[in-house]
């Protein structure tokens, strides 16, 4: 049970970051260059969910039992 909370938390947070950093993808219509979007989400802490759902998940689902 515990491995599927994980899972869920990490999932959680991965699409709470991912959908923000697709929302700051606005940005690049208006003029910025590629290399100043990622200097922009590099400093954003709520970007910096993604990874750490991904990360969580990843380890959720390697931890998790397998009982074949």
């Amino acid at each position: 049970m515990v491995f599927i909370f994980i899972f869920l938390v990490g999932f959680g947070l991965a699409v709470s970051g991912g959908v923000t950093i697709i929302a700051y993808m606005n940005f690049l219509p208006v003029g910025v260059s590629w290399g100043d979007y990622f200097v922009f989400i590099a400093g954003r802490p709520e970007c910096y969910l993604f990874p750490i759902g991904v990360f969580l998940m990843a380890i959720a689902l390697f931890q998790y039992p397998n009982n074949l």
